[in-house]
């Protein structure tokens, strides 16, 4: 019998603010360095992915999951939560200096020429009101 396949989850934030979304610059990571991503965090054993979106310093009170991104990366397969949030309790803050450099509030319609190249199409998907993306198969 074979092995079976295995998947790495991740659930990111987008973060909303007066037409703005939150976008954090990529430092000291396997990955993407240099490059603007969103809030995220890799699902842990035994927890959920709504539980891994919010593991933050601030609590999000309206969190709407409105993507799904099935990747077939390098790595691993991987299976990305998207959740949108617009109100939340606290302030949003740098909680890993060593793994992002800066964040900033950008424009909505600027996103795309700041992001790193796999969330494109995640974040144009959303402005069509997709809520499914397959890359790499």
């Amino acid at each position: 019998m074979s092995e079976r396949h295995k998947s790495v989850a991740a659930a990111y934030i987008i973060f909303e603010k007066e037409g703005k979304y939150l976008l954090l610059r990529r430092q000291n990571t396997e990955a993407h360095n240099g490059l603007f991503s969103l809030p995220a965090g890799h699902v842990d054993s035994g927890e959920s992915i709504v539980l891994s979106a919010v593991r933050v310093d601030v609590q999000p009170e309206d969190l709407t999951l409105v993507h799904t991104l099935d990747r077939n990366a390098p790595d691993f397969h991987r299976l990305d939560f998207f959740f949108h949030c617009t109100k939340w309790v606290g302030e949003v803050a740098n909680c890993e200096p060593e793994k992002c450099s800066e964040l900033a509030w950008i424009p909505k319609e600027e996103v795309a020429n700041e992001i790193a190249d796999y969330l494109k199409p995640v974040f144009h998907a959303i402005e069509e009101r997709g809520t499914y993306t397959s890359q790499g198969w």
